[in-house]
């Protein structure tokens, strides 16, 4: 494979001159599509939307959340891979952990922004605490406890060769499948933190790690190809080849159950998303793939061309702030201050989706705007 050649024959891995447009155009696909599948599930509820929105349009967003995991460790590997064996590692990894402690907090402050409307103090608690999860901002508690331990292994993982860090992709995978069939002696939490648990809705850390050092892969494969046009083609072919592959295989089991378009809507309803199972996650990470390299495929120039790429691009730039803004906007505002649940119609929320979306993007730009003339 041209990734495997370009790691034996380069062992220095180069330094990334400043950001990569193009993992900020991927990022910001991925927060796009959490912010309509927000939008709707928040405003108009998962029961209420028609068949036309679950397949294709839900359907579709199910790419979020593979992406936004995969693109997680393309940054990491980026920005911090070729520095593990510097002296500036421990103040590069400090960075890492202070961030973590930022996402942590930010997690417990939408938490009570999300349960607000519809749960008691008592409840709210009881979630704070690791009593309970919400739904809408797990994902922020998943990313603030992986900067605890992806720093510690991000050296290992710089100086492991290849076949290796294939298999530990493997291991973890298939320890996944193992502890999922456990019962954790009845602690539910527990199980749910580490690989995903039927009645909550949150990222296990095992389950998902498979994902993260997926991106590191790609990341470490970007930096050596990225700034070679037939290099990144040869990578952009390759992960194409690999989404479609995936995607493939969803369908070829899907054609197998006798009923294609149930197994479209079973994964439009999150059938399999938590914990992760097989069709889900062939559907999910191979559109993930795909939609990785189309980014890369276009890169800077797509995201300065386009004009409806930039606000993605923008978003993809900063994802906590956006993140922050979307949930604010959605739970606070039209949920909990307007009293809006229930009140919008499919397309309107839709609507709202894309709204939130160019706010997010004009928020993030005005930020920095300010920042840059103090």
């Amino acid at each position: 494979m041209p990734m495997a050649i370009a790691w034996k024959e380069t062992p220095q891995l180069p330094k990334a001159e400043g950001r990569i447009d193009a993992i900020d155009l991927a990022r910001g696909i991925a927060i796009g599509l959490m912010i309509v599948s927000h939008s709707v599930s928040g405003l108009v509820g998962i029961r209420n939307v028609p068949d036309w929105g679950m397949v294709p349009i839900h359907f579709l967003t199910k790419f979020s959340s593979s992406l936004f995991i995969v693109v997680f460790g393309i940054a990491l590997a980026v920005a911090f891979l070729s520095h593990t064996q510097s002296g500036d590692w421990p103040k590069r990894r400090l960075k890492l952990w202070l961030r973590a402690v930022e996402v942590w907090f930010w997690y417990k402050a939408l938490l009570i922004v999300e349960m607000l409307p519809f749960n008691t103090p008592s409840e709210i608690v009881d979630a704070l605490l690791y009593g309970r999860f919400g739904i809408w901002v797990e994902i922020l508690g998943f990313y603030a406890i992986a900067l605890l331990w992806v720093p510690l292994m991000l050296p290992l993982w710089a100086r492991a060769p290849l076949w290796s860090r294939l298999a530990t992709i493997g291991v973890l995978t298939a320890l996944t499948i193992w502890l999922q069939s456990l019962t954790f002696g009845g602690n539910d939490i527990l199980k749910a933190l580490l690989v995903d648990h039927e009645d909550h809705y949150t990222w296990g850390q095992v389950s998902r790690a498979p994902l993260i050092l997926v991106g590191l892969l790609i990341g470490e494969a970007l930096l050596r190809c990225y700034f070679e046009p037939a290099m990144r083609r040869r990578l952009v072919l390759t992960l194409l080849g690999l989404g479609a592959l995936m995607v493939g295989g969803f369908y070829a089991l899907a054609l197998a159950s006798g009923d294609v378009y149930a197994a479209m809507r079973a994964v439009a309803n999150n059938v399999g998303k938590h914990p992760p199972g097989l069709e889900f996650m062939l559907f999910s990470l191979g559109g993930a793939l795909v939609l990785l390299a189309l980014a890369l495929a276009g890169g800077a120039k797509a995201a300065k061309a386009a004009k409806v790429l930039l606000p993605l691009t923008i978003v993809g730039s900063d994802a906590l702030k956006a993140f922050i803004f979307h949930i604010v906007m959605i739970f606070l505002v039209l949920r909990f201050l307007w009293e809006g649940e229930g009140v919008y119609s499919y397309p309107q929320a839709l609507g709202v989706g894309g709204l939130l979306i160019l706010g997010a993007a004009a928020w993030i730009w005005v930020i920095r705007w300010m920042n840059a003339h103090r």
